[in-house]
């Protein structure tokens, strides 16, 4: 089974070897998500509205991605850093106390989403014929919650062990029974927006119980249940993993809560076509973004790994090299945005009216791509390398602080409509992205310094 050595090799090579299975494996996991809705829209006679309704989903299920990572995106580097040192007790202990904190978790956000699923989609904005199919979906959807979490959470713990191809065999298990089941049920059984969900679930399950398999039987660190014993000394890890993780929960948290805050304003002032529009602007931005998360959470267990074992050095020069690779590729991908939006729109809906108001939302939304990636860049760093402050307070900046106010301020008190909503994101990206690599670089690279200088001594 072949295996990334951290420690020796190039770092471009170790990136490379990390990120392209990551990416043909977000690749595959994007097609779990925008399938259904290609699939949806294509629904005769409802499907933008239908579309419109899943749309209503996504803060649901983001939320439910986000507790996932954070036990998963919160124990992976410890596990890394932990696995640098030579300390593989301790980081088969972070990797068993991330999996129970998981699943209870999974447990108890089914329980509580089916019991209040219809109120807060009403919340979310859903009109009365939008929750007739959201509803339905949402409902089946959570019944597949800890499996979805399990396959997302867990997966960074084969990563971080240099199995990047097994780990994109995961995915790839779930993807493909996706794609054939999808058109199964929603067309072939006549299931419709219900089909979709049911297909997923079935997928899900599946990608989670290959985790498990290979975190059990195959890997070198084996994933369990923590004892009752090992529940009442766990403390201080769980507490480690949280607030490490709390970073990426609160980005995607954060993600929801601006998606709430859209749609809430679009349906007001431009009714349910726009929340249809934003569905579509969110899909293409899911999908623009996976090489560039794919890059980010390849160079993440190269990043913790090695400074872990006190390589300063190699930890510089992954931090170069990842910039490079997203930059690169976000111009590339800008470019098509802003000169071709009609062949990504046409990707997710053959609305004609539709897609008037979509491509100027989307060339708004995306005018600022490119700052984004600094955002992301500084918060891949300071979490591979457990700088959890920091990490939690950009998480904060961008979303809370300048888009959700933004949102609302642009449409009602300086009367731009539906523009003002899509104008909040570019805006966002310039000042948060800009702010956060800035302070990474004042606060990563000194540090990297010392660490080099005393290693000399």
């Amino acid at each position: 089974m072949k295996r990334i050595d951290f420690e020796h090799g190039t770092i471009t090579g170790n990136i490379l070897g990390a990120a392209l299975p990551m990416l043909v494996a977000q690749i595959l996991s994007l097609l779990y998500n925008i399938v259904d809705r290609i699939y949806i829209a294509r629904i005769p006679e409802v499907g933008t509205t239908a579309l419109g309704a899943v749309g209503l989903c996504f803060p649901i299920i983001v939320i439910i991605t986000a507790f996932s990572n954070l036990f998963g995106s919160g124990g992976a580097p410890l596990f890394s850093i932990n696995r640098g040192k030579g300390n593989t007790k301790k980081a088969e202990t972070i990797m068993n106390t991330s999996f129970s904190m998981m699943c209870i978790c999974g447990v108890v956000l089914m329980v509580i989403g089916m019991l209040f699923a219809s109120p807060i989609l009403v919340l979310f904005g859903a009109s009365e014929e939008g929750l007739s199919y959201a509803y339905p979906y949402m409902m089946i959807y959570l019944i597949g919650t800890v499996p979805s979490m399990i396959a997302t959470g867990m997966n960074p713990f084969i990563n971080a062990q240099g199995y990047a191809t097994s780990g994109m065999l995961s995915v790839t298990i779930g993807a493909v029974a996706n794609l054939i089941l999808d058109p199964l049920f929603i067309f072939g059984l006549h299931l419709g927006i219900k089909g979709a969900a049911i297909a997923t679930i079935i997928s899900q399950t599946l990608s989670a119980a290959y985790v498990f398999y290979f975190l059990r039987k195959k890997s070198e660190l084996k994933v369990r249940m923590l004892s009752k014993a090992e529940w009442k000394v766990c403390g201080a890890d769980a507490k480690n993993i949280v607030s490490l993780g709390s970073a990426g929960f609160i980005m995607q948290l954060t993600n929801s809560l601006v998606t709430i805050c859209c749609n809430s304003v679009l349906s007001g002032i431009g009714g349910d076509v726009y929340i249809s529009v934003m569905t579509i602007v969110s899909s293409i931005r899911q999908m623009v973004e996976t090489p560039i998360y794919a890059m980010n959470e390849g160079t993440s267990p190269i990043l913790s790994y090695n400074y872990g074992a006190q390589r300063p050095k190699r930890v510089r020069k992954a931090i170069r090299v990842m910039t490079r690779m997203i930059l690169i590729y976000t111009a590339i991908m800008w470019s098509v945005i802003i000169f071709a939006p009609e062949f990504l729109i046409g990707i997710f809906s053959s609305d004609k009216e539709l897609l008037v108001d979509a491509v100027e939302a989307l060339k708004l939304y995306f005018a600022a791509f490119i700052f984004m990636d600094l955002q992301y860049i500084g918060q891949t760093v300071f979490k591979s390398l457990n700088k959890k402050k920091q990490a939690i307070f950009f998480s904060l900046l961008r979303k809370v602080f300048i888009v959700v106010p933004l949102t609302y301020l642009f449409p009602y008190i300086f009367h731009m409509g539906t523009r003002g909503v899509f104008l909040a994101e570019p805006i966002s990206n310039v000042i948060g992205g800009s702010l956060c690599f800035i302070t990474m670089l004042a606060i990563v690279m000194p540090e990297l310094k010392r660490m080099k200088e005393e290693n000399y001594e």
